[in-house]
């Protein structure tokens, strides 16, 4: 498949800090690519350098096959970027501002209407166009930021966090209108900490710490590296102490907890674990209500390999 950008042993440091650290990767043409990790892991410094607003120690970055340098206005004309921060004029009107923004890179009047109304659709603010910034709600106003980063319909796009304190209806409207650029011929790179909206949109992961590639691939690649394979939720009536001492120790268990009435048990690895949990339950007669299985989750992927600590 044809490569949209194409990273190459990329090393940004700060001081002592190595906040990018030898870092390759390509990103190919029509897919979600979404770039994940915790704070400080070097998502930011990684795009910023793509962008080349930051100068780099050392390593090359091709955008459409060509070297990106800081001058590459050719190629920044294809791409539309989204940072997490609004960046809209808070003089101007909803159409107003998509169209300042497209006309920085189209020109022609009549091909700049049709893209300020595919815009519009697309984030559904056609009810809103005459309002201005302070008149919208949040969840609005994130979707007037995406229509202003998207207007001159870009070959590449970069959405960082563009759903942060959103409600759930403008989320699935921001969403809804991803999926389409994306089938409407754009290539994204997608940051979020929103873990269901990688499962739902990303075609392919890469997680960063640290500056370094921890895992890249499918969503069910990544399920595969997790040590937890099945994770059983059971409603029991009561429990023993010695009784969980005695689960913790069954074969393939990596885990046992109890928060009343539920009990989950986690399984590393092993088939029909589910089936012989029932069985040492009845065995032990240990009566319960509810029972149900869980295959791990990317959530679960990504904490096992950034570690559940809290970043600043």
């Amino acid at each position: 498949m044809k490569k949209i950008i194409e990273v190459k042993n990329l090393t940004k440091q700060y001081k002592e800090l190595k906040a990018i650290d030898n870092l390759s990767f390509d990103v190919v043409e029509g897919e979600i690519f979404g770039l994940l990790g915790p704070n400080g892991s070097g998502k930011s410094t990684t795009i910023n350098c793509i962008l080349q607003l930051l100068s780099f120690e050392s390593g090359s970055i091709k955008v459409f096959g060509k070297e990106m340098m800081p001058d590459s206005y050719d190629i920044k004309q294809k791409i539309g970027v989204v940072f997490q921060e609004v960046a809209v004029f808070d003089e101007l009107t909803v159409y107003e501002n998509i169209d300042y923004f497209c006309g920085l890179y189209i020109k022609d009047k009549k091909l700049r209407k049709e893209y300020v109304q595919y815009a519009i659709d697309l984030v559904g603010l056609n009810d809103f166009v005459k309002f201005q910034p302070k008149k919208l709600s949040g969840g609005l106003l994130r979707r007037l930021n995406i229509a202003c980063g998207i207007a001159h319909k870009p070959k590449l796009i970069i959405l960082d966090e563009p759903t942060v304190a959103v409600d759930p209806q403008s989320r699935n409207n921001i969403l809804e209108g991803i999926k389409k650029l994306r089938d409407d011929g754009a290539t994204i790179i997608y940051t979020t900490h929103y873990m269901e909206e990688v499962e739902i949109l990303c075609d392919r992961i890469m997680i960063l710490d640290k500056g370094k590639i921890l895992a890249s691939g499918k969503i069910d690649e990544l399920k595969q590296l997790a040590n937890i394979e099945e994770k059983i939720t059971v409603e029991v009536n009561d429990i023993t102490k010695e009784q969980l001492s005695k689960m913790s120790k069954l074969k393939n268990v990596e885990d046992v907890s109890f928060n009343q009435p539920n009990l989950v048990v986690t399984y590393k690895k092993g088939n029909n674990n589910i089936v012989k949990f029932m069985d040492y339950l009845n065995k032990e007669k240990i009566t319960y209500t509810k029972i149900f299985s869980e295959r791990p989750t990317l959530n679960d992927v990504f904490l096992e390999l950034t570690g559940k600590d809290l970043r600043d």
